[in-house]
């Protein structure tokens, strides 16, 4: 079985917050590292990319009287390197959608669906002061359906509604604050209308889809889906491939679902394999994974499907679609102009990554938007990490160390506590990962956390450091069961924190990279030798929620300065 990961494309205007970051990027790359452990590493393919074309750059570019692919070229390599060099994202392809891969493979799949494409004249707003025809994003007005005053031409954030320009209350011009005016042109749409039954039947039978999902979805459907346009009268980004329709580019949202296709297609090109991407695809021979945040969710749940059932190859359908609620900061939404919040490139500078990766993935969004606060990041770190974790660890290496001279000692009659431990070793070890393949990230670290505990607690009762004077069997047992839960602990973290897994697995005397998930369930040959204890984790000052907003201010210029010109 092929596994197929996928996180939204980033919009390559803006460095990701934190919320930006757990909603998509860091989510998939968990799955898609817990994907490699258990399916093997050449059955799973992670990609994404940047999305840079679209109006906001286009008149960014202008203002700037500048080429828009230069800005995006700095944006791109920007983010790319935050991801990968900073963050520890292991993509297998992170591409952008201006690579000539993926503009050729949207305007041909396009072509190849054209019997669903029809050709309409519509109104849409014009902004007479600017010069050009608004997009959807560049209007702005109140939401017939909910009356938010801030709701976009496309869809409102609030009740979660598709629009259009043309039916938002006091319409005004997003770049100028001018009223628009509407004038004729003409448009090419994809027609989502066949496709409502099909995805209707696909999207209630999933055993696997989480609700939220689903829920949108059908919503969606019961309201009647109608043709979408697939063509904007913008200057920057894949020209439209329909006779006629020169002058016109794709819709970026059309093109960001294609460019999953089209990025697997790049990487297994790159590779000298091009017909190999096809395996990633093939409903019969595969299974999809999709990381987004829930205003995504109607591109993913209805767009997407739509657009693969349209076409004449039998591509898979997503398995899963995990779509996380948002992340608040400290009760407040992310805001850039307002400073609220932490962005990517200034969180590393606070402290150490993988204690971020936890942090956000015990946060995590998943059934209803969570409230990042400090005094949550003391408690997770403090108690979570450093002591049911590292407690944990560094208590039974060095009892090893101690009482059996680096050598862990091999068992002999276990008693019922013992066996009832390693059981429950095994079914977290299951759990996990059903929860993982479910996309309940933080459900899974609740299931590692609870086992965590349960064998300090197992550590105490047991006493091993009193026992190895009158009963060192017992003693021996005890650290045997151990060293195997705490291998298990790490392994089953080492998606999440990839590099303080490792460094426990070092003092385990392990290689984790030689692991699968699998391989947890074996026993632990005789006589194996341990490395030296070392504290994998250090608390954070108990007052750190009132240092950190001075930490923030010392470090926040200094990274503006170094961003791209895009960026700032």
């Amino acid at each position: 079985m092929k596994i197929l990961v996928a996180s939204a494309w980033p919009y390559v205007q803006s460095v990701p917050h934190l919320g930006n970051l757990i909603g998509s990027i860091l989510s998939a790359d968990v799955f898609a590292r817990y994907a490699r452990l258990k399916y093997g590493k050449e059955n799973v393919i992670f990609v994404s990319g940047s999305d840079e074309h679209g109006t906001p750059i286009e008149i960014e570019a202008i203002k700037r009287g500048v080429d828009p692919k230069s800005l995006t070229d700095q944006a791109h390599e920007y983010d790319k390197e935050l991801f990968i060099k900073t963050w520890n994202i292991s993509f297998d392809n992170y591409t952008r959608t201006e690579s000539e891969v993926h503009k050729k493979f949207v305007r041909e799949f396009l072509l190849g669906v054209a019997k669903y494409i029809t050709v309409e004249e519509e109104e849409l707003p014009y902004c007479e002061k600017d010069k050009l025809f608004l997009p959807d994003r560049f209007v702005k007005g109140i939401c017939p359906y909910c009356g938010f005053e801030d709701a976009r031409g496309d869809q409102c954030d609030r009740c979660g509604k598709l629009l259009t320009p043309s039916i938002l209350i006091n319409p005004k011009c997003a770049i100028c604050g001018s009223t628009p005016v509407m004038k004729r042109t003409k448009h090419w749409f994809f027609d989502l209308r066949p496709f409502s039954e099909p995805i209707k039947k696909w999207i209630t039978s999933s055993e696997d889809m989480p609700e939220n999902v689903k829920g949108t979805a059908l919503s969606w459907l019961n309201e009647g889906l109608k043709p979408r346009s697939l063509t904007r009268d913008n200057a920057w980004g894949i020209p439209a491939p329909f006779p006629g329709a020169e002058g016109k580019t794709i819709y970026v949202w059309f093109e960001a679902l294609l460019g999953y296709l089209s990025a697997t297609l790049e990487y297994f090109t790159k590779r000298g394999e091009p017909e190999k991407w096809k395996e990633f695809w093939n409903k019969d021979t595969s299974r999809s994974y999709y990381f987004i945040g829930k205003d995504n969710i109607p591109f993913h749940a209805v767009i997407l499907p739509a657009m693969l059932m349209a076409s004449s190859t039998d591509y898979t359908l997503p398995t899963v679609i995990a779509a996380t609620e948002y992340l608040l900061y400290e009760g407040q939404k992310f805001s850039k102009s307002r400073k609220i919040g932490i962005w990517i490139d200034e969180a590393p500078f606070i402290m150490d990554v993988d204690y971020w990766r936890f942090i956000l993935i015990r946060m995590r969004p998943e059934e209803k938007d969570m409230n990042f606060t400090w005094t949550e990041v003391i408690r997770i770190v403090n108690t979570e990490l450093n002591d049911d974790i590292g407690n944990l660890v560094n208590r039974v290496i060095t009892m090893i160390m101690r009482y059996f001279d680096r050598r862990v000692p091999s068992p002999t009659n276990f008693k019922e506590i013992d066996e009832h431990l390693l059981e429950r070793m095994r079914e977290t070890v299951k759990k996990v990962g059903e929860m993982f393949e479910k996309g309940k990230l933080k459900g899974g670290t609740e299931l590692i956390l609870a086992l965590a505990r349960e064998t300090n607690g197992y550590i105490n009762q047991k006493a091993p450091w009193d026992k190895v004077k009158v009963e060192k069997e017992d003693a021996a047992n005890t650290l045997y069961v151990t060293f195997l839960v705490v291998r298990a602990i790490a392994l089953m973290l080492y998606p999440i924190i990839p590099n303080k897994a490792e460094a426990i697995y070092q003092q385990l005397g392990l290689d984790i990279k030689a692991e699968t998930w699998d391989s947890l369930m074996k026993p632990l040959d005789p006589g194996h030798i341990i490395g030296k204890p070392e504290p994998v984790f250090k608390k954070l000052p108990t007052d750190f929620d009132k240092k950190i907003q001075e930490i923030i201010e010392k470090i926040r210029s200094d990274v503006e300065r170094n961003r791209p010109t895009l960026l700032k």
